[in-house]
């Protein structure tokens, strides 16, 4: 009997890891960029929402992503936006793609016996205990690259990848960082190509 529990605890546990394997990780970001084929020397960017209204606090961590990667490459931000060499603008959107029922981590075997003479009942059944309804959440990440001097758009990009909800690495602010990351990866990138950010 001993070795029985112990032997549905182990299986317990290889189930469990195996789960929080599937379940959890990072997610691939698909990033697609466009531009002019022409260098884009580094030099001192603003950074602002497309829509150019009022900032909310999930907004703001896009905007300070965008800028923190840039600031990386060498895009410093300007003591006066309305002076900066380049305009970046931010959009971001989290929409709901559906549900899925996630695999329940422990499974009990229920197995029939056989009863005496030449009668013998046998049968089997597996039950889940603990599967989930999850919803998958795709973030997408889309900025445009003006020069300021005559307006021009000079690259654009787009990141976007899918979590399941409360997936370890999916706040807002995880996310805004790696879309952010993935979108200037190789900067400026080739244009027209769509690539996949592990």
């Amino acid at each position: 009997m001993k070795t029985r529990a112990m032997l549905a605890l182990a299986l317990s546990a290889v189930a469990l890891a195996g789960c929080s394997t599937t379940m959890g990780g990072s997610a691939p970001v698909d990033v697609t960029r466009y531009h002019l084929s022409q260098p884009i020397p580094a030099g001192t960017l603003a950074v602002q929402p497309v829509s150019g209204g009022a900032v909310g606090p999930e907004a703001q961590l896009y905007l300070d992503a965008v800028a923190t990667t840039m600031g990386g490459m060498g895009f410093a931000a300007a003591p006066d936006s309305a002076k900066a060499d380049y305009l970046a603008t931010v959009d971001f959107r989290r929409t709901d793609r559906g549900q899925v029922r996630t695999r329940p981590p422990v499974t009990i075997g229920l197995g029939g016996g056989s009863f005496g003479g030449n009668v013998g009942v046998g049968g089997g059944a597996s039950v889940g205990i603990g599967s989930k309804t999850k919803t998958i959440y795709a973030s997408e990440l889309s900025v445009q690259l003006r020069r300021r001097g005559d307006n021009t758009v000079i690259w654009e990009g787009k990141a976007m990848t899918e979590a399941l909800g409360a997936s370890d690495g999916t706040q807002p602010g995880d996310t805004a960082t790696k879309l952010s990351n993935a979108l200037f990866k190789g900067f400026p990138g080739q244009s027209g190509i769509t690539i996949t950010v592990k």
